[in-house]
């Protein structure tokens, strides 16, 4: 799937509300996981029927649901059923070309993020798709495939660490997506590694690569900055006080992860420009060192115009030539030639011309 736009194309004709998955194809099986907790005990255990988490949807526990894998739509669409999600809401989870957004229903919250990793084999962001069903005791998160930055949260849910155990079904929407923000962090830490490098390369010594992998970089930030910069209107809209699933006591929280993201937003555009300033740096030093080329090569044409001249009027074909008859008219020839070039080289230093 192509990481700059979405290819939609098998959705044409179909009547709002239909699922149809866009994404990378995947054959797998879905993988469920649950989480149930509050602050006297825990539950934690695979899901082999998502029928048995059903009966959890009205208990007073905080239920956390974990669904890996968003291609089965039968499976989607008996999830929609229970808790009652809109068609619309499992259209938009199972298309993965979203972007970051937050809507508001009667019963639930629904909100989109990205999850990023950066390869840096492959020098690339991996954007996932994550989609968070917010109720009032339960929370839904679908994700692309297995794998995902959450363990410390669920490590601290285990050994009841912080407040997550004593908090609401918000508060665990709020770790999920401050567990997204903080590795944002961690991608740019390692951009900024790899940007420093390029630097260095660039000033000391630059090479054709140079220049492909500076326009790479380029390109990932744009994608960086696509798939982060609507996370800060989500996270602005969610620290209004006009939600119902979010209480005064989680706000705080997310006012918080807001500001972490307008951080990453303005660190991202300062790479930006850093990147477009050592683009004319490069073409800077290109064209430096172009001109000191140029500077040799002209300085030697002009050291050999006079020689040219002193050689062609002796190389010319007339009889009655004078010079041509004396004895040492040849050791007179290269004096001269040697006085001018010396000349001619003085004055060049003089002039610091090299």
């Amino acid at each position: 799937m192509s990481r700059f736009y979405n290819r939609s194309s098998g959705k044409i004709g179909l009547p709002p509300g239909t699922m149809v998955h866009i994404g990378d194809t995947k054959t797998g099986q879905t993988t469920i996981s649950l989480i149930d907790y509050d602050k006297d005990g825990l539950k934690e255990t695979p899901v082999e029927n998502i029928a048995d988490v059903f009966p959890l949807k009205d208990e007073p526990t905080v239920t956390w649901i974990n669904i890996d894998g968003i291609h089965d739509i039968h499976l989607m669409e008996r999830i929609g059923q229970h808790f009652n999600i809109h068609p619309l809401t499992l259209e938009d989870i199972v298309n993965t070309g979203q972007r970051p957004k937050i809507e508001e229903f009667d019963d639930y919250l629904f909100i989109v993020c990205k999850m990023l990793t950066y390869d840096q084999e492959a020098g690339k962001v991996k954007s996932e798709q994550l989609s968070l069903v917010l109720g009032d005791t339960f929370l839904i998160s679908f994700q692309e495939m297995a794998g995902d930055i959450f363990n410390p949260v669920r490590e601290r849910i285990r050994k009841a660490k912080g407040r997550v155990r004593s908090m609401g079904v918000d508060y665990l929407c709020y770790t999920l997506i401050d567990a997204v923000v903080d590795h944002y962090f961690l991608i740019l830490e390692q951009f900024g590694e790899a940007i420093e490098t390029l630097e260095e390369v660039i000033v000391d010594k630059p090479d054709p690569d140079t220049i492909s992998e500076l326009h790479h970089m380029k390109r990932e930030m744009i994608f960086l900055r696509k798939q982060i910069w609507p996370l800060r209107d989500v996270l602005g809209r969610m620290t209004k006080n006009d939600i119902s699933q979010i209480t005064d006591k989680t706000n705080i929280y997310l006012r918080d992860v807001h500001d972490h993201a307008i951080q990453i937003i303005d660190t991202i555009e300062s790479m930006r420009d850093l990147l477009a300033g050592m683009l004319d740096i490069y073409l800077s030093t290109q064209s430096n060192h172009m001109n000191e080329v140029m500077k040799v090569l002209t300085i030697i044409a002009t050291l050999f115009i006079p020689l040219s001249f002193v050689a062609g009027v002796y190389g010319m074909n007339f009889k009655f030539m004078p010079e041509l008859d004396w004895r040492w008219g040849y050791l007179m020839f290269w004096g001269i030639i040697g006085f001018m070039v010396l000349g001619m080289f003085v004055y060049f230093r003089r002039k610091k011309w090299f």
